[in-house]
């Protein structure tokens, strides 16, 4: 795996389960990036919100709650569309039309070699 530029690449990983989110953490910390971890969309926005450096949010589209990932995402475009969104989930695809314009999505399972050709694409 190759290693991110981790001054330029600030992360916030958002996912409920709490075991695939340190393990996604540990991966992309391993690649260089810097993290940022949240459990549910609420906590996402709210530390996306704290974090002016934040370049890239990767997140579970199923949460629980009422504001989901994909609920997130919209909002976090509407903040900043110049941050990269990378979306999730084990449950299926989202049709283009679902996404926050420029977002990807990554279905699970997938590796960190996926996920961070993802990040040094953008």
């Amino acid at each position: 795996m190759s290693r991110l530029n981790k001054k330029t690449v600030l992360i916030l990983v958002v996912e409920d389960e709490a075991l695939v989110r340190a393990c996604t953490t540990a991966l992309l910390e391993e690649a260089g990036c810097d993290v940022i971890e949240a459990a549910d969309g609420e906590e996402g926005l709210r530390a996306f919100e704290a974090n002016a450096q934040v370049t890239t949010v990767f997140t579970d589209i199923n949460m629980p709650g009422s504001f989901n990932g994909l609920a997130m995402a919209h909002k976090i475009f509407q903040l900043r569309p110049q941050v990269q969104l990378i979306l999730t989930s084990g449950r299926g695809a989202l049709s283009e039309a679902e996404m926050p314009a420029g977002g990807h999505f990554l279905p699970k399972p997938y590796d960190c070699n996926q996920l961070t050709a993802l990040i040094r694409a953008a």
